[in-house]
């Protein structure tokens, strides 16, 4: 062995580098403000698997309990939505805790998971963190749609009784729209106003391409010079909140390589992941000697879409859209973001649009990243939770912004036999300023063979 492998730990379950604070665990009183709000505590009621509960395995691992499975399925149950940062009243910082002890539980506690799970894990982040392997996907999957196969193998069971995250895989798969490449610079209509950079991220780039187009076009009418670095890969947001630290920074470096000579005033983004984890390179790359400054640069610089469109203020004239739609707050934006009035404040500004409140708004819808492939069954639960939820308000559309709450609850509406159609907030807001008419976001169930229409109208 070496010298390493027979170091004692003196941390109890974690190793030396960036344990949970003890500081931070510190400041939670134990007040229970946060279990209501805890989508985990909701469905089980189990004090392990609250917020509340999950601080005192982190402060057990500090004082010495080892690594064990306890720790691991415990952390591994947790969603990362960040509602419980939201409801706390002390201000505890739960978000960074659960980030630093999953980034433990990779590196010391892996062998807890099974095999099966280890390899599910493997699979995943080889495929959706990689846009060019996602669009090898995209040829099979569209045919599976159109044949009816995707259909036939999920009524058959085959998939169930192999793996329940093959199951949510294929069903929440979107139908494959036609690709539609964002060039490297689209310039703004009438006078400039700002000039900003996009991220065309990974799941959105290749299952949702209409929604990247329909941010440039947006952008485009408000004036702005769209930059579009060709070379820009994934943003690490997948591997950040799974614990993958190594890899969530290589992906975080390449981002900002890709944006340093853009010189934009702005760094777009359309997927509410994706822009929690780019607000934090600072942090994320503070310990890097060559990019720490740089990334403090570039995460000043990162906007969500909806902030930077109520920053500038409309200019776009708006048409009509006589639709009702439920607004879906992604977890990443309102609780990690804290961007909850923008995207209604830019609904409310198209003609015609009615927009109504889903009951326990602030529940995750089970998507929450990879979590519904990883753990199919409670990210079941909670998608029909939400699915019941918003065909309560008797919306005809449902809006979102971003692409895994998208494809969960479409699916979970489906299930459910729905005929609710879903679109990404920019969609809605391009079919305002193109006149493009209601009829292209509430589109007919049967639009693709019998299933669900696009998200994103397209």
């Amino acid at each position: 062995m070496t010298a390493e492998e027979t170091k004692p730990d003196l941390l109890g379950a974690f190793d030396d580098h960036h344990p949970p604070r003890r500081d931070l665990i510190d400041d939670c009183v134990h007040c229970g403000f946060c279990l209501p709000a805890c989508p985990t505590y909701t469905l089980w009621g189990e004090e392990m698997d609250s917020p509340r509960g999950r601080i005192y395995l982190m402060k057990d691992g500090l004082e010495g309990e080892p690594m064990g499975p306890a720790l691991v399925q415990h952390m591994d149950a947790c969603l990362g939505c960040m509602a419980c940062v939201t409801a706390c009243p002390s201000g505890v910082r739960y978000d960074l805790l659960v980030e630093q002890t999953r980034q433990q539980v990779e590196r010391r506690g892996a062998e807890h998971r099974g095999r099966s799970e280890r390899t599910l894990r493997a699979l995943i982040f080889a495929l959706f963190p990689r846009p060019e392997r996602l669009r090898l996907v995209r040829a099979p999957l569209r045919w599976a749609q159109r044949s009816g196969l995707d259909r036939m193998v999920r009524r058959s069971g085959v998939l169930e009784r192999v793996s329940p995250s093959l199951v949510a895989m294929v069903a929440m798969a979107p139908p494959v729209a036609a690709r539609e490449p964002v060039p490297p610079l689209v310039r703004a209509r009438g006078a400039r106003r700002a000039t900003v950079g996009m991220l065309l991220g990974c799941v959105q780039r290749e299952m949702f391409p209409g929604v990247n187009a329909a941010t440039a076009r947006v952008l485009a009418a408000e004036g702005c010079d769209v930059v579009v670095p060709p070379g820009q890969g994934c943003c690490g947001a997948l591997s950040v909140h799974a614990g993958r630290e190594a890899e969530g920074l290589r992906y975080a470096r390449a981002l900002v390589d890709a944006f340093e000579e853009t010189g934009v005033d702005r760094v777009v983004v359309n997927s509410a992941g994706c822009g929690s984890t780019m607000k934090e390179y600072a942090d994320l790359l503070a310990d890097d000697p060559d990019y720490a400054e740089r990334a403090a640069t570039f995460a000043e610089r990162v906007r969500d879409v909806s902030e930077v469109l109520v920053e500038l203020g409309p200019v776009a004239r708006r048409h009509p859209l006589d639709v009702t739609v439920a607004y879906h707050d992604a977890c990443h934006l309102s609780h990690a973001q804290r961007v909850r009035a923008q995207p209604r404040e830019l609904l409310a500004q198209i003609p015609g649009l009615t927009v109504r409140e889903i009951a326990e708004g602030d529940m995750c819808c089970g998507s929450a990243g990879v979590y519904n492939l990883l753990k199919p069954e409670p990210a079941r639960e909670l998608g029909d939770r939400k699915a019941r939820h918003v065909t309560a308000t008797g919306a005809e559309l449902l809006v979102t912004s971003n692409p895994g709450c998208l494809m969960q609850v479409t699916a979970a509406l489906e299930r459910q036999g729905r005929s609710i159609a879903t679109a990404h907030l920019v969609s809605v807001l391009d079919a305002s300023l193109r006149g493009a008419g209601a009829e292209t976001l509430v589109a007919p169930a049967d639009r693709r063979a019998g299933r669900r229409a696009a998200p994103g109208g397209t």
